[in-house]
């Protein structure tokens, strides 16, 4: 799979989300045909997040392991490479060296 380098023609909100005491940042955007997504980073940190809408992790680089609410099996996400998590769930993501840089897509 490619990696997602840039997106043209969005509106993107400049005030950045900052969770975690700072180990996750992103900001939130809409692209041009109005889906709404966020890009962000997760700096080396073990942390977990809820999810009230479906949503999808894309790793643009970095990397990081993730478990899925009611799994017991740790995976791995690269460069190039996604996961999905259910509405009204959530996971853990371990990012070990190397910041962790993501897009989501929600619902």
């Amino acid at each position: 799979m490619s990696i997602t380098e840039k997106y043209s023609g969005v509106e993107l909100t400049t005030a950045g989300n900052v969770y975690f005491d700072g180990k996750c940042v992103s900001h939130d955007f809409v692209t041009a045909d109005g889906v709404h997504k966020s890009v962000g980073v997760v700096l080396p940190a073990k942390l977990t997040f809820g999810t009230s809408k479906p949503e999808v992790m894309e790793c643009v680089a970095g990397g990081c392991r993730y478990l899925l609410k009611g799994a017991s099996e740790w995976k791995t996400c690269s460069p190039g490479e996604m996961f999905s998590i259910p509405e009204n769930s959530g996971f853990d993501i371990e990012v070990a060296d190397e910041p962790f840089h993501y897009i989501c897509h929600y619902g």
